[in-house]
């Protein structure tokens, strides 16, 4: 019955260990991007739901659905000492590696992004420039020919006698 006790103890700390580390992932994912505040509630909702079906599937799964009260005190403990042992390290590095990859991957964008720049740029001078030329003619021409047709009507008639 003891041993018993313990081990569920023992599995209920590192529970607390687990979210710990879960809690820590949050915290890496708002250090390390920009959350607004609507994300940051939707992220602390998720949080507590997983927190919930991970207490609620170690329950039924090693205690048949009985609840103790040193459950809770070893998912505390286990928390607890997560948070004061590991949990500045984890989130250290994590958030080192994220930003770095973030650099790398942005270095690795813009490398891409000029030669892609420079396609477009061709393509805009080959194909919509003369486009656009002759849009800008043929407007031209609709309103020189315009105004030719309003000067002719506007211009008196000669009597011409026969």
């Amino acid at each position: 019955m003891v041993t018993n006790q313990a081990y569920l103890f023992l599995i209920f700390t590192v529970n607390g260990i687990f979210i710990g580390v879960l809690f820590d992932i949050f915290r890496i994912l708002r250090k390390s991007f920009k959350t607004t505040d609507m994300l940051t509630y939707v992220q602390d909702i998720l949080f507590w739901i997983l927190t919930g079906f991970i207490l609620l599937y170690s329950i039924f799964t090693f205690s048949n659905g009985e609840v103790r009260f040193y459950m809770f005190l070893g998912v505390f403990l286990g928390c607890l000492l997560y948070m004061l042992i590991f949990s500045k390290y984890f989130i250290k590095i994590n958030v080192t590696v994220i930003l770095t990859i973030k650099k790398v991957l942005g270095k690795i964008i813009s490398i891409i992004i000029i030669p892609l720049k420079f396609v477009i740029n061709i393509i805009k001078k080959v194909f919509f420039k003369p486009i656009k030329f002759i849009t800008i003619n043929l407007k031209k021409m609709k309103i020189n020919g315009q105004k030719k047709i309003k000067n002719v009507l506007k211009t008196p008639k000669k009597n011409i006698q026969t």
